[in-house]
């Protein structure tokens, strides 16, 4: 298998995309191989690449069924919910942290008022 073909940043040719311009367009990769890549070249660093999928072997998104839905919102109530309280947070629970911010930083003053 050869080496697959670089096009510079913007010079890409009609028929190429990569996976944000497929899923715009209401596509996806469909387990076809990277076909070429893109690269930005930067000053002192490497360049930037972009892999770039073909659009005409491309495939419909597939749609959210009622069963992906109910896991995403599982999965999103998952990540609010404090491990140490157990309480919905209302946010994102903070990986550095691993809990809520009143568990990860309680409030002294919170122990005294309740002796």
């Amino acid at each position: 298998m050869g080496a697959l073909p670089v096009f510079r940043w913007r010079l890409a040719p009609d028929g190429y995309a990569t996976r944000r311009q497929l899923r715009a367009r209401g596509l996806r990769p469909g387990g076809q191989e990277v076909a070429a890549t893109l690269e930005r070249p930067r000053r002192r660093r490497g360049p930037l690449v972009a892999h770039l999928y073909r659009v005409d072997l491309a495939m419909p998104v597939r749609p959210m069924t009622p069963g992906r839905w109910a896991a995403l919102a599982a999965a999103n109530t998952a990540r609010r919910t404090c491990p140490q309280c157990r309480r919905d947070a209302g946010y994102v629970i903070p990986a550095s942290l691993g809990t809520c911010t009143p568990c990860a930083f309680p409030d002294p003053c919170d122990s005294v008022r309740s002796v």
